[in-house]
C-alpha cells in the first residue's frame, strides 16, 4: 500500500500492530507455561484474553475505516518474541526465569504502548473520533498491563530471585 497521507499512514500502522497482536497470542501461552510464579502465570493468561479482545477491537477499527483486515509483518514484535523464546531456552533457575519473563513482557508492553499511542494520535488528527476511542481503550489496557508487571516484579518476584541466588 502506498502511503500518501496521514490516514494511509494510520492504516499502515494499524496493520503492523494487528500482526504484532496476532504474534503475541501465540507467544503468551508459552510465556504463561514457562512462568513459575502463579500471579505471573495469571497475568500472562489475563493478557492473552485481553489481547484477543484487542484484536477484535482492531477489526472494528478496520471496519470503521472501510479497509481490509490484514496484517503487515511486524518485525519488531517478531524480534521481541524471539528474545523471550531465547530467554526461556537459557536454562535459568525458575526464580530468575520469572524475572526475565517480566522483562521480556515489559519490552512488549512498551512497544505496544508506543504503537497504540501513535495510532491513537493519528486517528485523532484525522478526526476519526470513534476509531480514536477504540484505540484509546487498548492503549489504557496496555499501560495497565505494564503497571501490573512492574508491580509483580518489585512486589516480590525480583526479591525472590535475589534470595534464591544468595
Amino acid at each position: 500500500m502506498a502511503v500518501k497521507n496521514i490516514q494511509d499512514l494510520l492504516i499502515d500502522e494499524l496493520r503492523d500492530i494487528y500482526h504484532a497482536e496476532k504474534q503475541l497470542t501465540r507467544a503468551l501461552p508459552k510465556m504463561a507455561r514457562a512462568a513459575t510464579d502463579e500471579k505471573l502465570k495469571q497475568a500472562f493468561q489475563q493478557h492473552l484474553e485481553e489481547t484477543q479482545g484487542q484484536i477484535e477491537r482492531l477489526e472494528q477499527v478496520f471496519e470503521k475505516l472501510d479497509t481490509r483486515t490484514r496484517g503487515k509483518h511486524c518485525h519488531a514484535m517478531e524480534g521481541l518474541v524471539e528474545e523471550a523464546k531465547e530467554l526461556m531456552e537459557m536454562g535459568l533457575s525458575p526464580e530468575l526465569l520469572d524475572v526475565g519473563l517480566i522483562a521480556a513482557a515489559q519490552k512488549v508492553e512498551h512497544y505496544e504502548i508506543a504503537g497504540y499511542g501513535t495510532v491513537h494520535a493519528l486517528a485523532q488528527a484525522c478526526g476519526l473520533d470513534e476509531v480514536a476511542t477504540l484505540l484509546g481503550e487498548t492503549l489504557a489496557e496496555e499501560k495497565k498491563t505494564d503497571e501490573l508487571l512492574n508491580k509483580l516484579a518489585v512486589g516480590g518476584i525480583n526479591k525472590k530471585a535475589m534470595k534464591a541466588a544468595a
